[in-house]
């Protein structure tokens, strides 16, 4: 950031907008009856920018020693949209939060601070955004005191910012995915300040290590090891927000997973917006995704998992290290997002059709029991019928027995936004429920053939539909029902599969659970 204030008038559609001052690098208006402090808003031009300037990395603690009491008697609560790297920024929120004194609440209506952490990837998540930000604004009339924020992908779209303050003034605090970090001093400016803050970076910043993390399960961890995609698919708005690839040093990943795993956590997922691209930002080493995962090899933990993939990133030497198997699972992520070449070839994904099977085919030749799932997006501008069958043809191909699916959705800010978007919504439809379909079938067939199996399940808790049930994951991340003890949660505990639904397996519990490290130590003394 500049050390003087810039003028965002021209920026930002202020139709009432009056400047109220500008100094120490904010800027404040008077917007509906409002004022307004803007500390830095995103810029789709700086956004699109990818310099070669050095990453620094910092370690630096982010809540100093003066506002460890700033949430004292005060409660928090995080409403958090999207993927899993929107849960793990929610984990470090927490973790700010309770360095500062707040307390977690689930109740909207105890907490002194309720963030939404956002995601912009599909329209629907934006449409949800707003539809909360309407009901929250009867809880703000009723508690003019309650910080309310808004935080995550959204944010770092200029239009959304534009949107908050002209719709939304009952908002207090708007930032990005770049500035998490920052949340404490911006806490603190919202408390005192009764101003709307607005503290969104558009370029990416450096990487922050030492950042507090609240993770509230127990059993299963994430762990970042990258920020940002170089990819820029023509539909994506990812690159956008998050930044350009910025890997974190594979020191300071191994030193988290074993502290993990002293912790007691039973698996973890190292994730990235594409964890294959991994290391290709380094100058100084040549050390890539396939290197990391060797290492997460020697770490007693009992499962490591990773995403997501981008299959052009998909390398020999990674597929070489996941066959040795031990504690990395067989379970891959790999979207595909369309079975025809020059649909992928629209997106700019940067692979054909043929590629990608062939790189399934290497998969599957060199990592025995390896299970396969994927992103799929349907009615992609252009998108004919005879494309889309492809789509389905590659899904049976490909052997996939679960995938994600979207109905094609414009971000504004992207290529694609500019592409004629011609194929009908009902089509879109249509062809999201024949794919959705075909999934099931395939996803059905093969929990059949897993009918009689032993595997080990690492049970998460009681079945949502019936708490006499237990409910887990086996390694290639297929969800287990089975009847056992309470005590038994947390365990791996093996079984064998006595059924199949199109969604889960039903299975019978085969002894006691596995026995821990710590319970041979004690059986052999």
């Amino acid at each position: 950031m500049s050390d003087h204030a810039k003028d965002y008038s021209k920026y930002f559609d202020f139709s009432d907008a009056k400047l109220v001052g500008r100094e120490d690098g904010k800027t404040t208006y008077r917007i509906n009856g409002r004022n307004v402090q803007i500390n830095a808003a995103p810029d789709y031009r700086e956004e699109k920018q990818r310099g070669k300037e050095a990453v620094s990395v910092h370690y630096e603690n982010a809540v100093p020693e003066e506002l460890r009491t700033l949430g004292a008697g005060r409660k928090y609560m995080i409403q958090t949209y999207g993927c899993q790297m929107n849960e793990h920024d929610t984990e470090v929120m927490r973790g700010l939060f309770e360095e500062m004194g707040y307390v977690q609440t689930e109740h909207r209506a105890d907490a002194d601070v309720i963030l939404l952490n956002t995601c912009a990837v599909r329209e629907n998540a934006e449409d949800k955004v707003f539809g909360e930000l309407g009901h929250l604004k009867v809880l703000k009339q009723q508690r003019p005191e309650l910080i309310l924020g808004v935080c995550g992908c959204m944010s770092q779209e200029a239009s959304v910012v534009n949107r908050i303050m002209q719709k939304h003034p009952h908002v207090d605090l708007i930032f990005g995915t770049h500035n998490i970090h920052r949340l404490p001093h911006l806490l603190l400016d919202a408390h005192f300040g009764k101003e709307m803050v607005i503290e969104v970076w558009s370029k990416e910043g450096d990487i922050v290590e030492n950042l507090p993390k609240k993770r509230t399960e127990g059993l299963r961890a994430w762990v970042n090891i990258m920020y940002g995609c170089d990819k820029f698919c023509t539909y994506c708005i990812v690159p956008y927000t998050r930044g350009k690839e910025r890997s974190r040093l594979p020191e300071d990943v191994i030193a988290e997973v074993r502290d993990l795993a002293r912790q007691g956590f039973k698996e973890i997922t190292l994730l990235g917006q594409n964890v294959n691209a991994y290391g290709k930002d380094f100058t100084d080493r040549e050390y890539r995704f396939g290197h990391l995962m060797d290492e997460m090899r020697k770490i007693d933990l009992p499962r490591v998992r990773f995403t997501t993939s981008h299959p052009r990133d998909f390398d020999d030497h990674l597929i070489e290290v996941l066959a040795k198997g031990g504690n990395l699972v067989e379970h891959i992520h790999l979207p595909v997002q369309s079975g025809s070449s020059d649909v992928l070839k629209r997106m700019s994904r940067k692979y054909s059709r043929e590629r990608y099977l062939e790189l399934v085919d290497r998969i599957r030749r060199n990592i025995p029991g390896a299970v396969l799932t994927t992103d799929v997006i349907v009615g992609f501008p252009g998108e004919t019928e005879e494309q889309f069958e492809e789509t389905l043809s590659l899904m049976r191909e490909a052997g996939m027995t679960s995938a994600y699916t979207y109905i094609y959705s414009p971000r504004e800010g992207t290529p694609a936004y500019d592409m004629a978007d011609d194929v009908p919504n009902e089509v879109k439809r249509n062809r999201l429920a024949r794919l959705n379909e075909l999934i099931g079938e395939l996803s059905l067939e093969h929990h059949r053939e897993l009918v009689g199996e032993v595997v080990e399940v690492l049970v998460e808790g009681e079945s949502k539909a019936n708490v006499n049930v237990l409910s887990g994951r086996s390694r290639s991340n297929k969800l287990i029902h089975f009847e056992g003890k309470k005590e038994w949660i947390g365990r791996f505990v093996n079984v064998r599969i006595t059924a199949a639904q199109t969604w889960y397996v039903k299975a019978e519990a085969i002894g006691e659970p596995v026995p821990e490290v710590s319970e041979l130590a004690e059986q052999a003394g």
